[in-house]
């Protein structure tokens, strides 16, 4: 897929960024992430409530192979492709995914921090010269002991 094909794509949805990463694209609407165009096809953010409308059409999650293992990414389901044809679709779909997304950064965000207590004021030392703090010191744990 490239960049006109997606612009196309997504023409009834609305303006969309389409950004390079991976091996493809990411594509966002109103600053959020929503979509991700790869090698192996073009991925929609989904989350408990759209899950389902994904496994009804027998789509899949984002799935990517390590040295070690096979990675499924949960958050990122392939669009079935009968949706490339009817744009219309698409776009209800894409909305899906971008509220799914604006969800998913709502229960990201950080917590207010708690505010710091202020470090206490250092005493002020005036400078003198090295001798008079040292023989100062010596004279001070004389007295001490």
């Amino acid at each position: 897929m490239d960049r006109d094909f997606l612009i196309d794509l997504f023409s009834d949805f609305g303006p969309v960024t389409i950004r390079r990463m991976f091996s493809g694209f990411g594509i966002s609407a109103d600053g959020t992430n929503f979509a991700l165009a790869l090698r192996a096809g073009l991925y929609f953010r989904a989350d408990e409530t759209t899950i389902p409308l994904y496994e009804a059409e027998g789509s899949h999650p984002f799935q990517y192979q390590t040295p070690a293992k096979t990675v499924t990414v949960n958050s990122y389901w392939q669009l079935p492709a009968r949706l490339f044809d009817d744009s219309e679709e698409l776009s209800v779909w894409a909305r899906a995914a971008l509220a799914a997304a604006q969800r998913a950064a709502l229960k990201k965000r950080p917590k207010a921090r708690k505010t710091a207590k202020p470090a206490a004021k250092k005493a002020v030392v005036k400078k003198t010269s090295d001798r008079r703090v040292g023989k100062a010191k010596r004279v001070a744990r004389t007295r001490a002991r």
